[in-house]
């Protein structure tokens, strides 16, 4: 079969993700793909950029398709090449180098930032001015968080999403920050008055400028350096930097030179087509019945509708213009807005519920029994009923609390029973209740099998549990077990004790290494950090670590607070300190302007809102060992006074203490453990709900609990066994540790392990020794505390010239 030239302008969201749905249509065979990107990186998640640019995410942490996805798609893919010109009479793309003919054209060039005409944001070259920047591509994080770290004042022109997005991001670099914005109100698009006045209050709680009603006259400076900021009203702001987001504009430059129909954007109709019935246009490029979306569900409905029509799989199918509805965090905030967000006609009912001490807003607008409009700030329980009344129109229940807060209702039965074919589960990829049933008859009697096959719950992730709650519905009550549920990681089909046999055959001692091994080199991003954890516990010592493997905390060794900062907790075996510790942690909370230090459940102290870049020097100074908060390893070991002073004590918990955190400190485990041992059992410690427990008792014994839990999981821990000394307390909790680093799962808890398990079985196995392991058991616990290190103590150098800063180098 002869295929025909597909050429897509375009390698960012809106493009790829049109190409990944002509491929799911047997695109592949009847096109030649090829496809232009003029950024020099592969496709990402524009949405993630400000996570960038904040340092919670690595720029290789939002790529969407590596460069492998295009190789085995058989897609010639042109990165960092500008395309100059379509000529339509010969049916080519121009690049500066090359042409690339086709017979059938995507144009999916999106846009940039709107640059509104303020007196000296500009230079002669007509680019921005140095010190002012746009917030649309990795290259502006870059350049953003560069300059954010030599300034001391920055101002964003801006007050909507991606506006405090930037200012969020800006925080975490060192400036002080100011967001402007034109209306009296943030994000004046998607909340109302209340709404937003709540938002405004946590921005400030938080430390941002924010200064409203105020129209940006001037940039003041030189040619080389901002000074500030002149408003119409006369007044002015001091600052070092700009960042502008005022909105977007649609790159559709090069459809109006070919000819095309442009207005706002690249004129379509309903099938994306523009007026060359050969040439598509899809994303926030294109206009469809006056509108241009830049929200992402409405770009993949789109791109479905493209991929039907040019693959001929639906010739009828058709774009008939969204709903706009969206969740997301702002600044730290949970919100969802959808539809208007003030009553239009007389007869508007409106439910509202305000509770702003704690930042809970809720607004319904309903018109005819149907939800029109709707904001969630703080609570978005409801969130899920309510998009889906919205986007389908359905009728609401009488009782309007119920939409708001959980009152009771009927059984998911009944709802499922009840709910319309047609009505959309997962709002980000458009998969409705119909489609998940279609893909259960198909014989996809799984979760992750139906999530493969039709992407819903793939997006956000808010629709997961009922993406499974449905999948067993379809199943008549019980869908199949998952083969990979007994996988270590979903994309090698072994199990743990199959993955370490292999691993140690095979000498595979990075992570690189056993996706070339074993997944024929094909990388799972979400699995890395698994497989770096398993292998760290196989290798111990000898493991490779490649940075890329892991958490932003583990790459840095501080707990990722959510601006951007990180916690510092120093060590302190049971809760015991001095005063030159004291003197240290709080010369060093001043030195470095840490704005909270706060005592943990732990018995430790955290330093709170300590930047990047500071880590280093702040461990430093302090010159204590690390209390490794940041990882899943060992964490504390709580204490009560013990013996030495309390009178109802039976044992000495505080050198009980001691001695267990020297023991297992720096320890790689699956999930978190939390120890604590308490003289007596009147449980000072709360050692019956930790991890491991140790409790003294009457004849010089001590009772060894394991499993316990107090967080949003409580359970009592299991008696494991009562032993008559101190050593042999520490005998059998290495055993434990050590079989539980062998064993569990990458996140599962002891307590979740130990009810899988059966404590009747860990007792036989680390106590009765009824399977003869316990030997070794001891050995590996004593390699593995052999092979660890304190990062901030033992080694002088970051692992990484980068480790500490923000890099936006990307290979391509």
């Amino acid at each position: 079969m002869h295929k025909q030239r597909l050429v897509v302008i375009g390698n960012g969201m809106a493009g790829v993700r049109t190409v990944e749905e002509i491929l799911a249509r047997g695109g592949g065979e009847m096109f030649e793909i090829v496809i232009f990107g003029d950024e020099p990186y592969g496709n990402y998640n524009r949405i993630l950029l400000s996570n960038v640019m904040n340092g919670s995410q690595e720029p290789e942490e939002i790529f969407l398709n590596a460069l492998p996805w295009y190789r085995d798609n058989q897609i010639r893919l042109h990165v960092g090449v500008r395309v100059s010109q379509i000529d339509r009479i010969r049916k080519r793309v121009v690049a500066k180098d090359l042409v690339e003919p086709y017979d059938k054209l995507i144009i999916a060039t999106g846009s940039r930032p709107f640059l509104p005409p303020i007196e000296g944001l500009l230079a002669d070259d007509g680019e921005l001015r140095p010190g002012a920047y746009g917030f649309r591509t990795l290259d502006d994080c870059s350049a953003i968080v560069r300059h954010a770290r030599r300034v001391k004042s920055a101002a964003v022109i801006g007050g909507g999403l991606l506006g405090l997005e930037a200012a969020r991001g800006l925080m975490q670099h060192g400036p002080a920050v100011h967001v402007i914005h034109l209306s009296d109100a943030l994000m004046n698009q998607q909340l109302d008055g209340p709404a937003a006045l709540m938002l405004r209050k946590s921005m400030e709680t938080m430390g941002v400028g924010v200064h409203l009603g105020k129209s940006t006259q001037r940039v003041l400076g030189d040619e080389q350096h901002i000074h500030g900021l002149q408003f119409k009203d006369g007044s002015t702001l001091a600052c070092d930097m700009v960042v502008v987001s005022t909105g977007i504009k649609p790159n559709a430059e090069l459809a109006r030179s070919a000819g095309l129909n442009v207005e706002r954007a690249i004129v379509v109709d309903n099938q994306m087509l523009t007026e060359d019935r050969d040439v598509y246009a899809v994303g926030e490029c294109a206009q469809h019945r006056g509108m241009v979306y830049g929200l992402v569900a409405p770009l993949w409905e789109q791109a479905k509708v493209l991929a039907d029509h040019i693959t001929h799989k639906d010739r009828t199918a058709g774009y008939h213009g969204s709903k706009l509805a969206t969740k997301l965090k702002v600044m730290g905030v949970e919100l969802a807005s959808m539809g208007i967000t003030e009553p239009a006609e007389p007869d508007d009912e409106v439910v509202q519920f305000s509770e702003p001490r704690k930042g809970r807003y809720k607004k319904l607008i309903i018109r005819n029994g149907r939800l029109v409009g709707a904001i969630m700030m703080g609570d978005l329980e409801k969130v899920g009923f309510l998009m889906q009344a919205f986007d389908k129109n359905t009728a609401l229940p009488d009782e309007r609390l119920d939409m708001l807060f959980d009152l009771g209702g009927p059984t998911k039965k009944v709802t499922y029973d009840e709910m319309p074919a047609d009505a959309q589960v997962c709002n980000c990829n458009g998969v409705t209740k119909a489609k998940i049933g279609a893909c259960v008859q198909d014989g996809n009697r799984t979760l992750k099998s139906v999530m493969v096959s039709t992407r819903a719950g793939a997006g956000c992730g808010a629709c997961k549990a009922q993406v499974g709650e449905l999948v067993s519905w379809f199943c008549g009550g019980a869908a199949d077990e998952d083969p990979s549920a007994n996988y270590y990681v979903p994309s090698i089909p072994l199990t743990r004790a199959e993955l370490t046999r292999v691993v140690k055959e095979r000498n595979l001692r990075s992570v690189s290494s056993v996706w070339e091994a074993l997944a024929e080199g094909r990388i799972d991003p979400s699995a890395k950090p698994a497989l770096a954890s398993f292998l760290s516990i196989v290798w111990k010592g000898e493991y490779i670590d490649e940075r890329d493997a892991r958490f932003i905390n583990d790459r840095v060794h501080g707990n990722i607070q959510k601006d951007g900062t990180f916690s510092v907790i120093p060590e302190m075996p049971g809760g015991i300190t001095n005063p030159d510790e004291l003197r240290r942690i709080a010369d060093a909370a001043d030195k470095y302007a840490v704005p909270l230090v706060k005592l943990t459940g732990g018995q430790r102290i955290d330093l709170v809102g300590v930047a990047r870049e500071d880590l280093p020097a702040i461990w430093r100074d302090i010159g204590m060992p690390a209390g490794y908060a940041w990882g899943k390893s060992y964490r504390t070991c709580k204490s009560c006074i013990g013996i030495d002073y309390c009178r109802f004590g039976l044992g000495d918990s505080m050198g009980l203490a001691q001695a267990l955190e020297q023991r297992f400190r720096g320890l790689d485990t699956p999930g978190k453990l939390k120890l604590a041992t308490t003289g007596c059992p009147r449980n000072c410690a709360e050692a019956y709900v930790k991890d491991l427990g140790v409790v003294a008792v009457e004849g010089g014994k001590w009772e060894i609990y394991v499993g316990g839990a107090a967080g949003a999981h409580i359970r009592k821990g299991d008696l494991l066994c009562t032993v008559d000394s101190e050593d042999e307390v520490m005998t059998i909790a290495g055993r434990f540790v050590e079989y539980y680093r062998q064993n569990a799962k990458y996140k599962e808890r002891t307590y979740t392990w130990v009810e899988r398990v059966g404590i009747e079985r860990v007792r036989a196995l680390l106590v009765d020794d009824s399977e003869g392991i316990c030997a070794e058991l001891d050995r590996e616990l004593e390699a593995a505390v052999a092979a660890t290190y304190d990062p901030w103590l033992e080694r002088d150098q970051p692992k990484t010239s980068n480790q500490f800063k923000l890099s936006l180098k990307v290979v391509s």
